[in-house]
């Protein structure tokens, strides 16, 4: 999506969303990253495509639909950095991507993939099909061999009803093979207290490497250990601190790091994330 950010009296004009946000972080980071996704046929899609070339991502599957344009939202902060969100993306280009000319193609390529990230909020903005069509990719990577990593990113107002979040994420759950749940998000979905009943929930679910995000705190690893950050920040913008710790986690897990050092890598990135405005902050020293 088009991002709004604010510094000082001033609102900036940049991008974000949560997957897009750790894929641009894994490009960065060198991975061979391609985005599956629609833009529309503006100027400000042909601008997202080029800015996203130019951080080094494969934009081959971005497909388009030339009926609608790229959703937008506003990031706006509080005093100690915590984000919330103004959406206008009830249009966008993205909720119909499983309809778009060149879809099969775009699919049948994302198979191969050795890592397939989504999140809830990829399932949040389908519809019905195109859940079903996302989830079914899902479960060809994971027969084929790949890896698939689920963030279990809950937005209640992409929701018509708790019951339908929390089947569209168990379903998802049970085709991952990385979880990367926020206990935060799971409390509101599914009421679990602790990162031990939310780690419990995903791997009776078949998802046997969950690490559980606590925000500040660190994160939970797969066995059982709390990994705390290097130290705690006064954040200056929280927008898309899970998304990067998703990425620095992966890309560590795909160099064949050990969990705990993913762990680390992550918690690193976010960190440089949230001293910074908007949810892919420019790439600096």
């Amino acid at each position: 999506m088009l991002e709004l950010s604010q510094d000082g009296p001033a609102w900036q004009l940049a991008y974000g969303g949560d997957t897009l946000n750790t894929a641009i972080h894994l490009a960065r980071a060198g991975v061979p990253t391609a985005y599956l996704t629609a833009l529309g046929a503006d100027p400000f899609s042909a601008d997202l495509m080029q800015r996203w070339s130019a951080e080094g991502l494969d934009t081959s599957l971005v497909l388009v639909d030339p009926a609608r344009n790229p959703g937008l939202y506003a990031i706006t902060c509080d005093t100690a950095g915590e984000r919330s969100f103004t959406y206008w993306r009830g249009e966008s280009a993205a909720r119909r991507i499983f309809t778009c000319e060149g879809i099969e193609a775009a699919t049948a390529r994302a198979e191969g993939a050795d890592l397939l990230a989504f999140s809830l909020v990829s399932l949040a903005v389908l519809p019905e099909d195109g859940r079903r069509a996302l989830l079914a990719l899902a479960r060809s990577v994971r027969e084929r061999g790949g890896q698939v990593a689920f963030d279990g990113n809950y937005r209640p107002r992409l929701w018509g009803d708790v019951a339908s979040a929390r089947a569209a994420r168990d379903a998802a759950i049970a085709l991952a093979t990385i979880g990367l749940p926020t206990l935060e998000d799971e409390t509101l979905l599914s009421g679990e207290r602790n990162a031990e009943a939310v780690a419990a929930h995903w791997q009776n679910l078949g998802c046997t490497e969950t690490v559980v995000k606590l925000g500040p705190e660190g994160c939970r690893l797969p066995d059982g250990r709390v990994m705390a950050p290097e130290r705690v920040l006064a954040p200056i913008d929280t927008s898309g601190a899970g998304d990067a710790f998703n990425a620095g986690y992966l890309a560590a897990r795909l160099r064949g790091e050990a969990p705990a050092q993913a762990a680390i890598d992550g918690h690193a990135l976010a960190g440089w994330t949230i001293m910074r405005r908007g949810a892919i902050p420019a790439r600096d020293s």
